[in-house]
């Protein structure tokens, strides 16, 4: 009866010492230094100044964890916490760079020196400057310039002189290459003037200036979607010096239900901000 007692009351103690032991598993040091790189490694990808920092940690926390979980006896947590953080801060960084290359290209291919002024006898491309810029709402599509506003960047002064809608028959019959529009749409018309007004001994070619249609839902047309030739067709690639003007027209498709309610996305050269003008 003794033995019968005694046995199994040391198996408990032994399995109870076994439990212990594996419960108390030594500190995972590589996990541990693997869970604070990644910890600063996420930090710093969220700071666009030092995101390169932030590239430069995860990748090691990464590693770092991965190793740290083939360690033996050691505990795992501090190793899958860190593989975690170092695939998600990696992510963090992506968007985060992204963001910051989105943001110089907008800078880049809109300056913010676009001056507008309204119509007058003495503004355009043979009068006057732009120097004044309305309302900070102006411009917009909700909120359109007027035709024959006089738009200016550092390099180049555009004029909307006017907008013909239905100008389909004019445009057909300009050049005997030229395509009737698709069903549900109509050729319009923009004349607009374009005049050099940098600094370039060089000169440069009207091409840099743009002048496309935006539709009333959104969507921008442009005269290469269906190339056509209008008549007095604007001429944008005979080089342009200081003061010289370009004028002419250029036609785009549009749809005839809602020709009236679009407006025009007007960019005075390359880098210059878009503004928008109304068609009528």
């Amino acid at each position: 009866m003794t033995e019968n007692t005694t046995v199994p009351d040391a198996k408990r103690e032994d399995g109870a010492q076994t439990a212990a032991t594996k419960a108390k598993k030594p500190v995972n040091i590589l996990g541990l230094i693997a869970l604070i790189t990644s910890a600063l490694g996420f930090i710093f990808a969220c700071m666009p100044g030092a995101l390169i920092v932030g590239w430069v940690l995860l990748p090691i926390a990464f590693v770092l964890a991965l190793v740290s979980l083939f360690l033996r006896d050691k505990a795992k947590w501090m190793g899958i916490t860190a593989l975690i953080v170092s695939i998600v801060g990696t992510i963090v960084g992506f968007a985060v760079f992204f963001s910051v290359v989105a943001s110089s290209v907008d800078n880049a291919f809109g300056s913010g020196d676009t001056k507008v002024a309204q119509p007058s006898n003495n503004a355009g491309a043979t009068g006057g400057a732009a120097d004044a810029k309305p309302a900070a709402n102006a411009g917009t599509r909700e909120n359109p310039y007027p035709i024959g506003s006089v738009i200016e960047s550092k390099d180049w002064r555009v004029v909307i002189n006017s907008v013909t809608l239905a100008a389909t028959d004019a445009v057909v019959t300009a050049n005997e290459f030229n395509k009737p529009p698709t069903a549900g749409s109509e050729y319009i018309m923009v004349n607009y003037s374009a005049t050099y007004i940098g600094d370039d001994a060089n000169g440069q070619m009207p091409a840099f200036v743009s002048v496309d249609y935006v539709t009333a839902d959104g969507n921008t047309v442009n005269g290469l979607d269906k190339l056509v030739v209008a008549p007095k067709s604007i001429d944008t690639t005979s080089t342009l010096y200081k003061n010289a003007t370009a004028t002419g027209n250029k036609a785009i498709e549009v749809p005839t239900a809602t020709a009236g309610q679009g407006v025009l996305a007007v960019r005075p050269g390359m880098l210059g901000d878009k503004v928008f003008v109304a068609v009528k």
